[in-house]
């Protein structure tokens, strides 16, 4: 690549001429500025075929070397036909490397030369180069040409102020029109074509005159340029920088005409044409006339640019063609789910009034239940179902409001907000959007989200939504919002108000294992590369993954240990190439160990320890509740991290236990003073907090101070109050459910929970019996050993 760098007048004798090489090594250059004879500059030579060149040059050529432009100096590899025939022979004068490992190269052009022939061009350019003599005649007129050309040259080096001293000083001390006119062509800023022409023409008057014309548009534009900056400093005081920067582009644009750049153009002929409401197109007119009165090259332009480009982008009047078709919806369903009767049963209701009441307010679905059990994809079922386009925003950590509403455009970065941004995405005012963890949005300094959401789910609001950024209401009322949660205590009261809340239960052993066999393994086959003829898993095998190697409501972990079978399979066929089976045998080598047992359940009937239920948000799960009495005055001690709910439960249980022991063994009372009580909770790094721990408390504390054995085949749940009432709780089913995954086959429940046993699957209600009670004395003679309560 040539850089201009100085120019140093330089006269060639002769008799060197007569000495250059017929055959000569070549560098296609590829810069604008070309290499004209009478100058000595530097280049830098970095390409495998100019550096092989360049070599050839020094060894064979006596420093003799040809120097022709590219026509494109985008070309990497270019081809002979991509080079100009004339270029300029020149003599290397010094070659250093530089740390790059490119190499700086001085040369002295000679010649004009004219490609005849091509010698070779694989390894590197070598022509047969013809010298290309000028025609030079003495006349006064080429003389008077030449002055002429100087003293222009002169002007425009001092209009520019670019040129140092030494390059005017060359042009001072010499008379010769050839010089003259070499040193013109080399430092005028013109395009590659121009300099190319002047290289090539070989009259030295014409090329003079050539360069006449260009000096005097130059010369010209330049005092225009100079008249406008006085014009303008006529306008503005000294101080006032921007003012005057902005006069200036003003009387440019009056001397240039005042014409709208591409994408103006583009942004009035999309408001022309295309389908956009009222205030839309009026506020996107008064935009574009405010950015017309400043400069381009302001920080405003840019971010009303930005704004112009999002209000043409929303699709603000474009929606999709519902097709539901009840039957069609139906199958949809069955397909991508198994089980979830009641969600489905809604879903379809939700359809059959969206065909019958087309411009109905459509209500806000939220599905709450554990994780993997299919909530979001019962969105994607819904989007599919009706033929729109699907969404999805996942909500979990937002606690920017401008996460819902959008900046304001007075910020830096400003942007619309979520809901407008995945609008815009999916080109449609009606798709379904689902809104994921929206029980795990936060509150800060920057707003409440949730109290965002409000205007966004509400039917009655979201019909003239406004977002801080775009200024203009946006309908998002016939867009249709599926929002789901893991619990229900989080959601802020008045959005939970907004939402038809439809519960989602964890899913039973028999319900996993449809799901494996007719969703997750087919899935998996496909994504691993394999097939039923290269691998095979047992019934059995699928039975112990769910029973050994999984306790979770969802099937998100049954999901993961099965790929990992899967990769494991792949990796064996692999090696040899038959088909691998995967039974209960074998389970083992490719999972290890297995983490849980058939049964969680306590061995034998103890002393002090109960099996109680609990509800997480990732489902239900057992809960053994230790108690040990120690000697002391009547303290309670609680370990295993107790939140202060269950706290309180455990305060009111000593209570109800001293009560209830008073009251049937009179002699026993004076336990409670004198003895300390430790109530332990295993799995202490895990929180546990709820108001279900009643029961079970009150149960292990009288079964210490009676010295009774609790059943280990009963699991409990309820809460009591201080005379011995039991109260319902919440997530039965999945208390129940984890009861029968951990062998338990009696479960307790509260009587006000009867009515909940019926949401159960029927294959696990005959697989348990169940005990409704609605007072404390009825657990405990179902639940100690020789107990005497309630008789």
């Amino acid at each position: 690549m040539v850089e201009k760098n100085d120019y140093i007048e330089k006269f060639i004798d002769e008799s060197n001429k007569k000495n250059i090489p017929e055959q000569l090594p070549a560098i296609a250059t590829r810069s604008k500025m070309i290499i004209y004879p009478n100058s000595v500059i530097p280049m830098f030579v970095g390409r495998e075929k100019s550096l092989k060149a360049l070599e050839v040059a020094l060894e064979k050529h006596d420093n003799y070397i040809f120097l022709v432009s590219q026509k494109k100096l985008e070309d990497e590899k270019p081809k002979v036909s991509d080079l100009y025939r004339v270029g300029t022979i020149a003599k290397i004068v010094q070659v250093s490397k530089l740390p790059n490992g490119d190499l700086k190269v001085v040369v002295e052009g000679v010649k004009r030369g004219k490609i005849k022939k091509t010698v070779q061009d694989k390894k590197y350019f070598m022509f047969n180069v013809i010298q290309i003599d000028l025609e030079i005649k003495s006349t006064k007129k080429l003389e008077a040409l030449a002055r002429k050309i100087k003293d222009l040259l002169q002007n425009y080096m001092e209009l520019t102020k670019k040129f140092p001293q030494e390059a005017i000083m060359a042009i001072e001390e010499t008379s010769d029109p050839e010089i003259i006119s070499d040193l013109v062509a080399s430092i005028m800023p013109l395009e590659l074509k121009e300099k190319q022409n002047l290289l090539e023409i070989t009259v030295t008057e014409k090329r003079l005159k050539t360069e006449l014309e260009i000096l005097t548009r130059e010369i010209e534009l330049l005092e225009i340029e100079e008249n406008l900056e006085t014009t303008v400093k006529e306008k503005i005081q000294k101080n006032q920088r921007e003012y005057y920067l902005r006069e200036k582009m003003n009387v440019i644009k009056e001397e240039l005409s005042d014409e709208d750049d591409e994408d103006i153009k583009e942004i009035k002929e999309k408001i022309k044409t295309g389908d956009y409401p009222k205030e839309v197109k009026e506020k996107v007119e008064n935009e574009i006339e405010r950015l017309n009165k400043m400069s381009p090259y302001s920080p405003e332009a840019n971010v009303i640019r930005t704004y112009l480009d999002w209000l043409i982008e929303i699709p603000w009047n474009k929606k999709t063609e519902d097709n539901i078709n009840i039957k069609k919806a139906e199958e949809i369903l069955e397909k991508n789910h198994y089980g979830l009767e009641e969600p489905k049963e809604r879903i379809m209701e939700f359809l059959s009034v969206r065909k019958l009441a087309k411009n109905s307010k459509a209500p806000i679905l939220c599905f709450v239940g554990a994780p993997g059990v299919g909530k979001t994809t019962l969105g994607k079922s819904i989007a599919e179902a009706t033929g729109r386009k699907f969404g999805r925003l996942s909500l979990g950590g937002v606690r920017d409001e401008s996460e819902i509403r959008g900046h304001r455009r007075t910020y830096v970065g400003a942007m619309p907000g979520r809901i407008v941004q995945k609008i815009r995405k999916l080109q449609s005012m009606n798709p379904v959007i689902v809104l994921d963890e929206i029980d795990k949005l936060g509150v800060s300094f920057q707003g409440d989200p949730g109290a965002a959401l409000l205007e966004v789910l509400d039917p009655e609001q979201n019909v003239d939504f406004v977002d801080h950024y775009l200024e203009l209401p946006i309908d998002l009322s016939e867009t249709i919002f599926v929002t789901t949660a893991n619990v229900m205590h989080t959601i802020p009261p008045a959005l939970k108000d907004r939402m038809e809340i439809i519960y989602i239960s964890g899913y039973t052993d028999i319900e996993k294992y449809k799901i494996a066999q007719n969703y997750i393994i087919p899935k998996l086959l496909k994504e691993h590369g394999l097939s039923e003829k290269t691998f095979n898993i047992s019934y059995k095998a699928v039975k112990d993954l769910i029973s050994k190697y999984t306790r979770e409501a969802g099937v998100r972990e049954l999901e993961k240990k099965i790929a990992k079978i899967m990769r494991k399979s792949a990796l064996k066929y692999s090696e040899n190439e038959k088909r691998v089976k995967v039974g209960a045998n074998n389970l083992h080598n490719f999972l290890g160990a297995p983490p849980y047992f058939d049964s969680e359940k306590n061995e034998k009937p103890e002393v002090g320890s109960v099996t109680g239920l609990a509800w997480t948000a990732y489902g239900g799960t057992i809960l053994h509740v230790e108690v040990l009495s120690l000697s002391g005055k009547g303290r309670l001690i609680t370990t295993g991290q107790l939140g202060d709910v269950m706290k309180e439960s455990a305060k009111i249980a000593l209570s109800l236990s001293r009560k209830l022991v008073e009251s049937k063994h009179t002699e026993k009372g004076t336990l409670f003073e004198k003895k300390d009580f430790h109530i332990h909770l295993p799995e202490g790094a895990v929180p546990k907090d709820g108001p279900s721990a009643g029961v079970t408390l009150t149960t292990a504390l009288i079964s210490v101070v009676l010295n009774k054995e609790i059943r280990n085949d009963i699991a409990m749940t309820g809460e009591t109050t201080l005379r011995g009432k039991v109260l319902p709780v919440g997530g039965i089913k999945e208390k129940v459910l984890s009861a029968y995954r951990s062998g338990i086959k009696e479960v307790i429940l509260p009587k006000a929970n009867e009515k909940d046993v019926e949401k159960i699957p029927e294959e696990i209600r005959k697989n348990i019996k169940f005990d409704f009670v609605s007072q404390i004395e009825e657990v405990l003679k179902i639940a100690l050993i020789g107990s005497d309560f309630n008789d």
